[in-house]
C-alpha cells in the first residue's frame, strides 16, 4: 500500500520511517474497530524587553504521540513524550489489550476537507532572533520619546509553532500546523508622584509580518 504523506513529516523528523510507523499501527488495529496514531510538536520562543534591556530569553520544545486502539465499546489508549521506533513498539503492544478476542474491521475514516485555516508559518523562524530583539529595542525607545512622563517600558514577543498530524490504517497522514504570536506592550508613566501603568496586546495565528509593521506596533505604543 502506498503511503500518502508529503514529507517532511514529524515521523521523518524523529527517524522513525513512515513505514515502519504503518506497520506498527496496522499491527495494534487488526481485529479491531477503529483507531490511529497521533503525534504532536511544539515549539516555543518567548523574549522580554525590560528598562532598556534584554531580561529573558526562553526557547521550549516538548513532542509526543498517542495510539488508540477501538474495539466495541472498549478503548486503549497509549502514549509517550518521545516519538521512537521502540516506543511505537511499546505504545502498539499496550493500546491492542484492549481488543481482547475482539474481530473486526477498520472503520473506514473521516474524510479529509483540505481547508487550511492557517499558514504553514514559522514564527520562530522569522524574523531573526537578533531582529527580535532589535525591534523590542525600538519599542522600548520609541515608547520613551513619546511622552517625557514615561518611566518604564516592558515588551515582549511570543511565538509558537505546534504540528499535529493523524495516522490512519489506510495510510493516510493528515497534517496541520497551527502558528502562534503574539506581541505585548506596557508602560508606565509618572506624574506628581503617582504612577499609572496600561498594557496593550495583539496577535493571533499567524506569523509575526502582520504584527510587528512600524505603524501597527507605533499604534499599540500609543494606546497603552
Amino acid at each position: 500500500m502506498t503511503l500518502h504523506i508529503t514529507p517532511p513529516s514529524l515521523l521523518d523528523a524523529s527517524g522513525v520511517g513512515a513505514d515502519e510507523a504503518l506497520d506498527v499501527l496496522k499491527g495494534a488495529l487488526h481485529g479491531a474497530d477503529d483507531g490511529e496514531l497521533f503525534l504532536e510538536r511544539t515549539e516555543s520562543e518567548a523574549l522580554v524587553f525590560d528598562d532598556g534591556r534584554l531580561k529573558s530569553a526562553s526557547y521550549d520544545a516538548s513532542e509526543g504521540f498517542g495510539l488508540r486502539v477501538v474495539a466495541g465499546e472498549t478503548a486503549g489508549y497509549s502514549h509517550a513524550n518521545e516519538i521512537s521506533g521502540a516506543a511505537l513498539k511499546r505504545a502498539a503492544d499496550s493500546a491492542a489489550l484492549a481488543k481482547s478476542g475482539h474481530a473486526a474491521v477498520v472503520a473506514q475514516g473521516p474524510r479529509a476537507t483540505n481547508q487550511k485555516l492557517y499558514d504553514e508559518v514559522d514564527p520562530l523562524a522569522a524574523p531573526a532572533f537578533s531582529d527580535k530583539i532589535t525591534l523590542l529595542g525600538e519599542i522600548d525607545a520609541f515608547a520613551r520619546a513619546r511622552d517625557p512622563r514615561v518611566v518604564q517600558v516592558s515588551a515582549s514577543l511570543m511565538g509558537e509553532r505546534r504540528a499535529i498530524e493523524i495516522l490512519r490504517e489506510d495510510g493516510r497522514l493528515l497534517r496541520d500546523v497551527r502558528p502562534l504570536v503574539r506581541l505585548n506592550i506596557s508602560v508606565t508613566v509618572e506624574k506628581d508622584g503617582r504612577r499609572e501603568t496600561a498594557s496593550t496586546g495583539v496577535g493571533g495565528r499567524s506569523g509575526f509580518e502582520a504584527w510587528i509593521a512600524p505603524d501597527r506596533w507605533q499604534g499599540q505604543v500609543d494606546e497603552a
